[in-house]
């Protein structure tokens, strides 16, 4: 790791554990306005809706607006919950507005941030829309850590598109050999930041990948050993 000088990280499922945080924003509308909303059963039935959404948004095969309506709408679906669209895009519309303000991290987030931070340039690159990761960087007392924040919306393009990594490399000032990436999803992450000629490090919390070749670790603290 001599050569390396700038660390980016993916924000969500990385650093920002977006689930929990979804559970309380989540909670927090059910409880108002659909009392008969069991949360723990909406989200597990939400969480994997959301992420196979979010793989279609980030090779473009779905926008932005249709990400916060199907999710939505296809968990309702299955749950056989019974709602109109008014009200699904008014809990869209809450969500985004509830969420950023939870400032839940993964265990060891700040340990390992305040372990890198003298060491090196830190960074983000996110596919998240960039009022809300901002909002969710200041509240969860992010910003301070980071030089550089790289948003989809800035770059033009989604991870994986090798266009993102070189747009946030050249906003850092910085070269691929010098860098490296961290982040949870092995394709918009991981192998998008090897395909662009950068070194990566799977964060694997739910040890999914556990056995693969993958340099990868299952907790955040684990990285001390690395960097």
């Amino acid at each position: 790791m001599e050569q390396i000088t700038d660390i980016f990280f993916d924000l969500d499922h990385t650093l920002w554990d977006f689930d929990k945080n979804s559970v309380l924003a989540f909670d927090k509308i059910f409880r108002a306005n659909h009392p008969l909303i069991d949360v723990n059963e909406f989200i597990e039935i939400y969480a994997p809706i959301n992420q196979a959404c979010w793989k279609l948004y980030q090779i473009d095969k779905m926008t932005h607006e249709e990400l916060r309506y199907q999710r939505l709408r296809q968990t309702f679906d299955r749950m056989n919950y019974s709602i109109s669209d008014e009200e699904i895009n008014q809990i869209s519309h809450d969500y985004i507005e509830f969420l950023p303000d939870n400032n839940l991290l993964f265990d060891g987030a700040v340990e390992l941030l305040e372990y890198l931070y003298p060491k090196y340039k830190l960074h983000i690159i996110t596919n998240g829309f960039a009022n809300v990761q901002t909002r969710k960087m200041h509240h969860s007392g992010l910003e301070k850590y980071f030089q550089t924040v790289t948003n989809s919306e800035m770059a033009g393009v989604k991870k994986p598109h090798r266009n993102i990594f070189e747009f946030a490399l050249s906003l850092a000032n910085t070269s691929k050999e010098s860098s490296i990436m961290i982040g949870d999803c092995i394709d918009a992450d991981f192998k998008g930041a090897l395909e662009y000629g950068m070194r990566a490090i799977l964060f694997d919390e739910k040890n999914i990948h556990i056995g693969s070749t993958f340099e990868r670790v299952s907790h955040l603290l684990d990285l001390k050993k690395i960097l």
